[in-house]
């Protein structure tokens, strides 16, 4: 019987960047999605794209029929932390016996940060299982650019409370790669990878750097919480996740998450990319 790997999120930056690696290297890959609508990119070679929902529990056991390694991951919304409970649950009672979870940097249980502490309790859970893990540990991901889009392209420039402090941020692309590794080889069993980029930067840093991908100056202007949380909120942020955002941003303002890891290289055994090959290779998203 030919066993599959689950991927969860299938349709979302990391997902998505995880289901077309797997793809390519011949992998059998059940990618779960809630609408098969939003299913197109993934519509590859060696992946079977099945609907499975985190707050039914009985998609979830389907998804996982023949599977013995998963790839979780949910949305940060207020439901993300029962969801994932609910997942390991699913899977204690299937064949999966390997979950290589995407959580996040700083991860703990007593953190001030929502998202943190959240994941921190469903790696609590996991290693509880007994069942075998991997906790991919990433930090601000480059990709996250993308959500200042409108004004980059609008107005030059984009905000954040963030001060002067620095972030090792991290492309998206090396997270699926390590994320590709846990799932399809062996020793990485019981890891807990932090993924940063190769340097620690400002956000002001970002700003010159991507300034010089897109040939026009792109300005940084630091704000103050609450104007940041009221842009979120005026873009359709839900209230729940704009909050722990702005909690994030106050973590990364503490200059707690400047830390600069080799794990990437340790995993996939190549140095992590650089926010200017990630800017160059964005630039035409930025207009």
């Amino acid at each position: 019987m030919n066993r599959k790997i689950l991927v969860t999120g299938a349709t979302g930056s990391n997902g998505t960047e995880i289901v077309k690696r797997l793809s390519a290297q011949n992998v059998q890959v059940r990618a779960m999605v809630r609408n098969h609508v939003r299913a197109k990119e993934i519509a590859l070679p060696n992946v079977e794209v099945v609907e499975g929902n985190f707050d039914r529990p009985e998609t979830l056991l389907k998804a996982m029929a023949e599977v013995d390694r998963a790839f979780l991951l949910t949305n940060s919304t207020e439901h993300a932390e029962a969801q994932q409970l609910a997942f390991v649950d699913a899977a204690l009672q299937s064949s999966v016996q390997h979950i290589v979870k995407l959580s996040q940097f700083a991860a703990d249980a007593h953190s001030p940060v929502r998202f943190l502490r959240y994941h921190a309790a469903v790696e609590a859970a996991i290693k509880a299982s007994g069942m075998m893990y991997t906790f991919l540990r990433p930090n601000l991901f480059m990709q996250g650019l993308l959500s200042f889009r409108s004004t980059i392209t609008s107005q030059n420039a984009f905000y954040a409370a963030i001060g002067d402090a620095k972030v090792s941020v991290v492309d998206v692309r090396d997270i699926a790669e390590v994320a590709v590794v846990a799932l399809t080889e062996t020793g990485h069993e019981g890891k807990i990878y932090n993924l940063t980029g190769p340097q620690a930067l400002t956000h002001a840093e970002l700003a010159e750097q991507l300034s010089a991908a897109l040939n026009r100056q792109i300005a940084f202007v630091d704000i103050p919480s609450e104007a940041m949380r009221d842009q979120l909120l005026n873009i359709g942020v839900p209230a729940w996740q704009a909050d722990g955002l702005i909690e994030d941003y106050a973590h990364y303002q503490r200059n707690e998450a400047a830390m600069v890891s080799s794990d990437i290289q340790d995993a996939i055994g190549k140095e992590p990319r650089t926010f200017k090959t990630f800017a160059c290779d964005y630039a035409i998203k930025f207009g």
